[in-house]
Formats: C-alpha cells, sequence, structure tokens
C-alpha cells in the first residue's frame, strides 16, 4: 500500500518562513573561518623598544639562548621531542626568516605611565618605525600596538595613543597590511562598542575605507565571563563589534589576580583560567573570531638548570593549549621562542601522518577504516593548513602524502570552491 506524503508544497513554505530569520541570523552571526592567517603568538614589548631590526634581533638572541643548551636539536630531545634534527633544521629556518608572526608594541602594562608628553612622543615614534620595519621588509606579518584600556581612569590617553598611532602611519605612507590594535583590560560590551565608534571616527578622518580598522579584545576580567545578569558577554561582544573584532586574548595574570588567586598558582594551566578559556572558545566558535591563549612569565634565564625547567614548562604550556584548540598564544622573551616554536611545530608534525593519510583517503575516495564525512575533512584540511603556513610542514610534504596542492587545501579547509580568489590562495 503506498502512501501519499503528508508534508507538502505548503507546508514546506510555511516551514521555510518560520526559519528564514533563524537562517539569516545564523548566516551573519557565524559565518565560519574568512581565511585569514591566525599567528601562532603574539610577542609583547614596551613600544619605545621597538626598532626595525626588532624581530630578527629575536631571532638572533633565540639561536643563542638553544645554541647555550647545546642547539636546537639537543633542546628537543631534552624536551622529549622526537625527530629532533628535521624539527631543528625547521625551527631554525624559521628563527632566522621569520622569528615572531606578530608583535605588539605594548603602551599599556609594559610601558606604564611616562607621562603624556613621553607617550605622545613614542607613539608618533612608533607610528614612523611600524612604517621603517614594513618598507624594509623586517617588519612580522602582523604588528601594531596595545593602548591603554578603556577605563575611566585611563581612557583619554588611551585614545590619544590610538589615535596618534593611526594618524602617524596615515602620514608616513598608510597602514600595513597586518596592522592589529589590542583593547586590553574589557570590562563590559559597551566599551566595544566605543572602540567601534572610535575606529569609524578615525576612519572618517582618515578617508580610510569602511571597516578597514579591526582590533582584539583582551579578555582579562571575570565581567566577560558572566555578567551581573547571569549572561555571557563574551559571546555578546563579538557580535556588538560589528565585525571589528578579530580575535580574543586570554589574559593569564590580569585575570588570575582579579578572581583572588595568589601569585604561586597563577598560571594558564589553573581551573579558572580553563574555565575561562572553554566560554571564550564557545563564544567564538563560528564566528572567525580567533582565539588565543596568554603567557607564563616563568622566562628561561639564569643558570641552565632553571632555564630547562622554564623551556620545558613553556614547551608544555604550548602543547597544552595546541591540544585543546587554542592555537595561539604569549610570548614575553625571545628566550621563550625556541619552544615555541619546537613545541608548536612537533604538534603538527606529529599529527601530520594521520591527517594526511585520511586526508588523501577522502579526497581520493580510497575505501578505509575510517569513514570520514566532509567536516572531518575540513577538520583535517584546516589542522594541515595549519602546520603549512607557519612552517611545520612544507608544501611538497602536503603534496606527497595528502595527495593535494596548496590551492586545493585551502579549498577544503576553508570550504571555498577552487575558482575563487579566495579558494587559490594560501
Amino acid at each position: 500500500m503506498s502512501v501519499s506524503p503528508a508534508l507538502g508544497a505548503d507546508a514546506l513554505a510555511e516551514i521555510e518562513n518560520r526559519l528564514a530569520a533563524a537562517d539569516r541570523r545564523l548566516a551573519d552571526l557565524y559565518p565560519g573561518e574568512d581565511g585569514r592567517r591566525q599567528p601562532v603568538h603574539t610577542v609583547y614589548l614596551p613600544a619605545d623598544q621597538f626598532v626595525t631590526g626588532t624581530a630578527a634581533d629575536w631571532g638572533h638572541r633565540a639561536l643563542a639562548a638553544a645554541g647555550e643548551a647545546g642547539g636546537l636539536a639537543r633542546l628537543a630531545g631534552l624536551l622529549g621531542l622526537e625527530d629532533t634534527e628535521r624539527l631543528a633544521e625547521l625551527v631554525e629556518h624559521k628563527l632566522r626568516s621569520e622569528p615572531i608572526e606578530d608583535l605588539r608594541l605594548d603602551f599599556e602594562d609594559g610601558y606604564g605611565d611616562r607621562g603624556d608628553a613621553a607617550e605622545d612622543a613614542d607613539a608618533a615614534r612608533a607610528a614612523l618605525a611600524v612604517r621603517d620595519a614594513v618598507v624594509e621588509g623586517t617588519a612580522p606579518p602582523f604588528i601594531g600596538i596595545r593602548f591603554k584600556s578603556f577605563e575611566a581612569p585611563t581612557r583619554a590617553r588611551g585614545l590619544r595613543t590610538l589615535d596618534l598611532f593611526v594618524g602617524g602611519l596615515v602620514a608616513a605612507g598608510g597602514l600595513p597590511d597586518g596592522l592589529v590594535l589590542t583593547l586590553p583590560k574589557v570590562t563590559s560590551v559597551e566599551q566595544v562598542e566605543a572602540m567601534v565608534f572610535a575606529v569609524e571616527e578615525l576612519e572618517r578622518a582618515h578617508d580610510l575605507t569602511p571597516g578597514r580598522l579591526r582590533f582584539e579584545v583582551q579578555m582579562e576580567t571575570p565581567q566577560l565571563i558572566l555578567s551581573d545578569d547571569g549572561t555571557v558577554p563574551s559571546a555578546r561582544l563579538i557580535h556588538a563589534g560589528r565585525g571589528r573584532v578579530s580575535s580574543l586574548h586570554y589574559g593569564t595574570y590580569d585575570y588570575s589576580a582579579s578572581l583572588g588567586i595568589a601569585a604561586a598558582y597563577q598560571s594558564m594551566e589553573h581551573p579558572a583560567a580553563d574555565y575561562a578559556k572553554s566560554v571564550m572558545q564557545v563564544a567564538v566558535a563560528g564566528t572567525g573570531v580567533h582565539l588565543s591563549d596568554g603567557s607564563t612569565n616563568i622566562l628561561p634565564l639564569g643558570d641552565p638548570e632553571n632555564r630547562l625547567a622554564a623551556w620545558r614548562l613553556h614547551a608544555r604550556l604550548v602543547r597544552r593549549h595546541l591540544e585543546r584548540g587554542i592555537y595561539q598564544g604569549w610570548d614575553l622573551h625571545a628566550a621563550q621562542l625556541p619552544t615555541r616554536f619546537l613545541a608548536t611545530y612537533s604538534f603538527y608534525r606529529e599529527g601530520f601522518g594521520a591527517a594526511a593519510t585520511r586526508l588523501y583517503n577522502y579526497v581520493h575516495r580510497v575505501e578505509s577504516s575510517v569513514m570520514d564525512e566532509p567536516a572531518t575533512a575540513r577538520a583535517l584540511a584546516l589542522f594541515i593548513h595549519r602546520g603549512l603556513v607557519c612552517g611545520a610542514v612544507t608544501a611538497e610534504d602536503v603534496l606527497s602524502q595528502a595527495g593535494v596542492d596548496e590551492a586545493q587545501l585551502r579549498s577544503i579547509a576553508l570550504n571555498i570552491p577552487l575558482n575563487t580568489p579566495e579558494g587559490s590562495h594560501v
């Protein structure tokens, strides 16, 4: 006996009508990955210390620090990593060619209060130094400033520094492609809305393309994890940013201190830190906004025993946030760069073989014991793509083991058709 469908065209039309608004909201608020490169780390240094050769100098200092431990290969072995010679070769190349992926000239905690005249002069000088570094080809791919917060005592000073820096860049020839602005110590969604207004005004004043200025939000206060009305501002502020919030950065020490955690126990791996970052991770999911872990202030300095202990801690913390799906962190000293890249490269290289095989089987329709779906294939491709972009694996590795070239890999990872500009550029 045949049964006629009960849900016909009229029912479908009604359901489409009922869900139209929800469909639009999902597409608008959760557009997914936008293809932007995410740096594996952000380096902070006082703004007045930046010169055009800063990145190269940090690379040299990082290699010298590793050299004191017997070299990168020996350090990798001391950290318990595998394939130490190849790992050391790749990391040495990184430290010589791109030792800093993202650099923030700090006018906040790392700079302090030096008076208006000094900060005005340093903001103007910073703009010229950044422009010179971009022109000379010595600037990291991402570079910008962290200005003082929008809390009442520092609001005017922070805005003035932001204004002078952006204006100085425009006057010196234009904004670098990798410009990043960091708004610290945010305590309310309203501060994000105020920042949107500020950058809109700067765009109008300097005849910039609307939307050109985006910014990071530093998550350093409990008010952004849970508000007084029980809602989660971490999620609301992303959308209040109207497409201008580029990433959320966890601030280890300010956040821990605000919860009353004793200084000796303030850490990226404290349960309170994990809770905050889990909330942030859910908030950014599907939005295209990046997420960054914080820093450790235990530096590899002093005698060999202290250096090795600090390196082991740093490498473990880097690996920890990578395993938890947070692909960026902060570094505070050049001697942390060896373990940043050794731990990061090891993470991607250890997972590369299995991911490449599964992606090969999916793309080339090879029958295997794992039946991956399109969403999983995208996750596999995105993992490999991250490793490729940071230098942990090579294009030759990808082609030989995953059976796809760089354009195909990016297309699968970002779900972008190959015949579009976005899909053909790594």
